[in-house]
């Protein structure tokens, strides 16, 4: 199944178009992707790097490849600070964040990586109290 997602920055500044389908959905939890992310793991998808139709913006992009890394690099709007699309440092793959997109990427994660890296907040975060917008308290 061929799809085309949109994608946006949060200040909409980068705006492009990904197709699918995708090869890959991973959850990573390392410590580097916590620190890119300030979050308990970054979702991120995976294809082909000609897969990308870039619209606006990409001149405000801004990649870091994390020196003595054989892999981690980000790629992030220099407006909004948001991560944007990029191609890996072996150029194999347009890794894409999932937030980045605007539409269902019809894949879900397929793997958890560097679980035991993982926030020793994050599992009993998920088992509290669940709420559709700011809670009251």
């Amino acid at each position: 199944m061929s799809n085309h997602i949109s994608g946006s920055c949060l200040c909409g500044a980068v705006k492009s178009t990904v197709t699918g389908p995708f090869s890959r959905f991973y959850q990573c939890y390392c410590d580097r992707c916590q620190k890119k992310t300030g979050s308990a793991f970054a979702s991120l998808i995976f294809t082909s790097p000609d897969k990308v139709d870039w619209h606006q913006g990409q001149e405000l992009t801004k990649r870091y490849d994390l020196p003595h890394a054989e892999r981690f690099s980000n790629c992030f709007c220099t407006e909004c600070g948001s991560q944007v699309p990029y191609i890996s440092r072996d150029g194999q793959f347009l890794i894409i964040p999932a937030g980045y997109l605007e539409g269902d990427p019809h894949i879900r994660p397929g793997a958890n990586i560097f679980w035991d890296e993982k926030p020793c907040w994050f599992e009993e975060g998920q088992n509290q109290d669940k709420f559709a917008a700011y809670p009251d308290r």
